[in-house]
């Protein structure tokens, strides 16, 4: 899953991992995340996600990344904001009143691009990935954070064989695999939504359990 799928739905607005209210997980459970106040919070693969809207006016600094311009450009425009825009190393830096977009490819990121980063809210990014590019996924995500970020999870789990992702379905087994080496991790939340998810249950999915979890540095917590 390369960057041309990722232009190519959003021209064509197949979109439909974009939610145009607030994130209720974010709101339910930002408060179990220890953010020092104008503290940073980076929303990776972020596309024009308002969430980052909700965390800027909780007074943090927000930074995402977007692989897609169109993305970028309507985030900017649908919350009427006026960015500065300017190209540093690999990325077009879009910025505008605690608010940092980077334009460009998540895994081009350097652990100084987020030296500053205090936490990690990641609602569409793990379970926007195949199973092949999940780990590469976490093992960078891990490289480039400080030791005391914490991280908000969001996934999803259904049969993987009664529907091709995005997105896609990530078991908790695959959560602690992934991160277990690094994070103590606790699940906050688990719920079958399909209920309330049509487009999922004309799709032909039994079931599909949304499941929050925290991630906490092995060393901050032994500090």
């Amino acid at each position: 899953m390369e960057a041309d799928f990722w232009h190519q739905r959003w021209k064509n607005n197949e979109i439909g991992f974009h939610q145009k209210e607030i994130n209720s997980h974010l709101q339910s459970f930002w408060p179990e995340i220890h953010v020092k106040p104008n503290g940073s919070v980076f929303v990776p693969l972020c596309g024009k996600s308002r969430d980052m809207l909700w965390l800027r006016g909780q007074g943090y600094h927000v930074i995402g990344v977007e692989i897609s311009p169109l993305a970028v450009e309507s985030f900017f425009a649908e919350n009427d904001l006026q960015p500065e825009i300017r190209k540093f190393g690999s990325f077009e830096y879009w910025e505008c009143d605690g608010l940092s977009i980077l334009r460009g490819d998540f895994f081009d990121l350097q652990p100084a691009d987020l030296a500053g980063v205090d936490a990690v809210f990641d609602r569409a990014s793990l379970i926007a990935l195949p199973p092949e590019m999940r780990r590469r996924y976490a093992l960078h995500l891990h490289a480039l954070l400080p030791e005391s970020v914490e991280i908000l999870l969001v996934t999803l789990q259904y049969p993987q064989d009664q529907m091709q992702g995005p997105p896609f379905a990530v078991e908790s087994q695959e959560v602690h695999d992934l991160y277990a080496k690094y994070y103590h991790i606790d699940c906050l939340f688990s719920l079958d939504v399909l209920a309330e998810n049509h487009k999922f249950r004309e799709r032909g999915i039994s079931h599909m359990d949304e499941k929050v979890f925290l991630l906490r540095n092995h060393q901050k917590l032994s500090t």
